[in-house]
C-alpha cells in the first residue's frame, strides 16, 4: 500500500505563489492516478486536481483552472501541484491522494494534509 506525505504548504498574500509536494513511499508509484483535494473550514472536501499514471492527462476544478498546474515525477515518486495567482478563497487544507482509475469516489489512500493560507 502507498503512503502519502504532503509538503510545501504555508501562508502567501494573494497573488503569489506556492508549489505543494506530495512524495509517495512503494514501488508502485507510476500506477496510480493522482489527485489533489482541499478542504476549507467548515466546508466539505473539494476535488482540486487529477494526473494520469504516466501525467499525460490532467483535469482541474473550474475554480482552479488556469492558475493551478499538476505534474508528476515517477522517478521520484512524487506529485507537485503548482499554485500560482493565489486568493484568499484557495486557503484550506490540501490533500493528496491516490486511486486506481480516474474519478472522485476512486481515491483509496490519503496524506496527512498540508495547510495553505492566503491572506489579502
Amino acid at each position: 500500500q502507498v503512503q502519502l506525505v504532503e509538503s510545501g504548504g504555508g501562508l502567501v498574500q494573494a497573488g503569489g505563489s506556492l508549489r505543494l509536494s506530495c512524495a509517495a513511499s512503494g514501488r508502485t508509484f507510476d500506477t496510480y492516478v493522482m489527485g489533489w483535494f482541499r478542504q476549507a473550514p467548515g466546508k466539505e472536501r473539494e476535488f482540486v486536481a487529477a494526473i494520469s499514471t504516466s501525467g499525460r492527462t490532467t483535469y482541474y476544478a473550474d475554480s482552479v483552472k488556469g492558475r493551478f498546474t499538476l505534474s508528476r515525477d515517477n522517478a521520484k515518486n512524487t506529485v507537485y501541484l503548482q499554485m500560482n495567482s493565489l486568493k484568499p478563497e484557495d486557503t484550506a487544507v490540501y490533500y493528496c491522494a491516490a486511486a486506481d482509475r480516474f474519478g472522485a469516489t476512486n481515491y483509496h489512500t490519503w496524506g496527512q494534509g498540508t495547510q495553505v493560507t492566503v491572506s489579502s
